[in-house]
């Protein structure tokens, strides 16, 4: 078994101390830092986000290899150039107007970062004008809209209708997601993108971003 993966096995068990020493050692014997990175801590997290839409691994699970992950990644950023460090795309992400729920905007966010995305988490309870303020001034490439509640699934439309009168929507993509959202919502409102779980938006996001 190569050394990467190595890394990525024990990513997926959620060793932190092992992926640490793993990555150390990778730099040790004169791996390239953006191979590490792409073929060891991001092709681990890309199956634990596999295993997870298959409901093979749950939440305790990816929060445990995401920490792992963050260790790898500590371990390795001294070593990483800018052009290693070019994210493949930039999202905001937030739980929309009158709704505090952010379960599921957290394991978006972590497993988007685990495919080698970077993530504005802009917390909860946030309005179209603060999401289309975030994504000019992040230069962000999509929005990201979460909802548990059925009452303010209307502020996803606002998001969408703001950001088309500002002439972003060439620019910008919205992605939508949460307990009550479905296909025809998203269709209805015009967004961009609908996913039922985590891993499946990460790699929405990864397509609209490539």
């Amino acid at each position: 078994m190569s050394i990467l993966e190595e890394i990525s096995g024990a990513l997926q068990q959620g060793r932190a101390p092992k992926v640490k020493e793993l990555v150390a050692q990778a730099i040790g014997e004169g791996l390239q830092p953006k191979a590490i990175l792409e073929d060891g801590l991001i092709a681990g997290m890309t199956v634990i986000g596999e295993k997870f839409k298959i409901n093979e691994v749950f939440v305790p699970e990816v929060l445990i290899a995401a920490r792992a992950m963050n260790a790898g990644i500590a371990e390795l950023k001294p070593h990483l150039s800018q052009d290693d460090m070019k994210a493949k795309g930039k999202i905001v992400i937030g739980t929309v107007k009158g709704d505090l729920h952010d379960i599921g905007k957290n394991l978006v966010k972590l497993m988007m970062e685990g495919r080698g995305l970077t993530v504005v988490d802009l917390g909860v309870d946030i309005s179209a004008e603060e999401f289309v303020e975030a994504a000019v001034e992040n230069e962000a490439d999509i929005i990201c809209c979460s909802a548990l509640l059925t009452t303010t699934m209307g502020e996803m439309q606002n998001v969408v209708e703001l950001r088309n009168s500002k002439g972003l929507d060439g620019k910008v993509k919205i992605m939508i997601g949460g307990a009550p959202i479905t296909q025809v919502y998203c269709d209805h409102i015009g967004a961009d993108g609908y996913t039922a779980d985590a891993a499946s938006a990460a790699d929405m996001a990864l397509a609209f971003c490539g």
